[in-house]
């Protein structure tokens, strides 16, 4: 079985130590038993449960990033067949924002970019990301975010997807946007926006497979259809453990190949 990881992070000592990691690590159920990951063990990982290609994101928020392009890159330079990245950028600094997608995102080592509306607390139709919207288009890359609630306690209104993301996709209809973590409680609104946008698609990051609300799996069989995507949000959760309840969703062959790794490969140009 071929498995591609569209949400994963090494995460680092400065990441760890930010005061909404500590809720995330509650909701997550890791409260002090969480250990910065590795290269060495994020592979490790990936081998347990057959994932061939993770993508790995830096973090860039406010305060300054909290994984750095750079490092993502040392991280693919050890394993450049195991992994590719995800870009992230300042929004604060639109036009170093665009440098920095021109720079880094090549559409084969970094192939894509990824913003965390929560961390900023805009959602995503702040005229803050536009420039951002222009540089992936041009780049023919993917942008990549959160949507639905949000773990840490912070905000969950920047994940909403009507009106924010529908915003964006009405003015950038080029874009492929990728939402991650689910969308819920808003699965009706994933719908609304899976049929209105064909550019749109969603990933199952920071869910066990077995923990998948029913409507998000009926969402999967239905309009959803070659539209999701297998993520972790690694180290939080393991492939694993996300996998484990994989036979439970009644995907049909096709199905199942799509969403563990034809859909990603379509869109990620992988």
């Amino acid at each position: 079985m071929s498995v591609i990881d569209v949400w994963a992070q090494i995460t680092t000592d400065r990441m760890a130590r930010e005061r909404w990691m500590e809720t995330l690590l509650r909701w997550t159920g890791k409260s002090g038993d969480f250990s910065v990951p590795t290269t060495e063990s994020t592979l490790a990982s990936m081998d347990e449960a057959g994932v061939s290609l993770s993508l790995l994101s830096a973090w860039g928020g406010p305060n300054g990033a909290l994984i750095t392009n750079e490092e993502v890159a040392a991280h693919i330079d050890a394993a450049p067949d195991r992994f590719r990245g995800l870009a992230s950028v300042d929004l604060n600094d639109p036009m170093q924002a665009v440098r920095d997608i021109r720079k880094w995102v090549d559409g084969k080592r970094f192939v894509g970019v990824r913003l965390v509306p929560w961390l900023w607390d805009l959602p995503p139709n702040d005229r803050r990301y536009y420039p951002v919207y222009a540089a992936c288009i041009d780049a023919g890359v993917p942008f990549c975010t959160q949507i639905g609630h949000t773990g840490p306690l912070k905000r969950s209104e920047t994940g909403r997807m009507i009106p924010y993301l529908e915003d964006v996709l009405l003015e950038f209809p080029e874009l492929k946007v990728v939402g991650g973590h689910v969308g819920f409680p808003w699965i009706d609104e994933l719908t609304s926006m899976a049929v209105k946008f064909p550019n749109f698609y969603v990933d199952t990051s920071a869910y066990a497979l077995h923990r998948l609300p029913p409507d998000f799996v009926a969402f999967m069989k239905g309009p959803g259809r070659g539209r999701v995507m297998f993520g972790t949000n690694w180290p939080m959760l393991s492939p694993a453990q996300c996998l484990r309840g994989l036979d439970g969703l009644g995907l049909k062959d096709a199905e199942k190949d799509a969403f563990l790794f034809g859909t990603a490969k379509k869109v990620f140009g992988l």
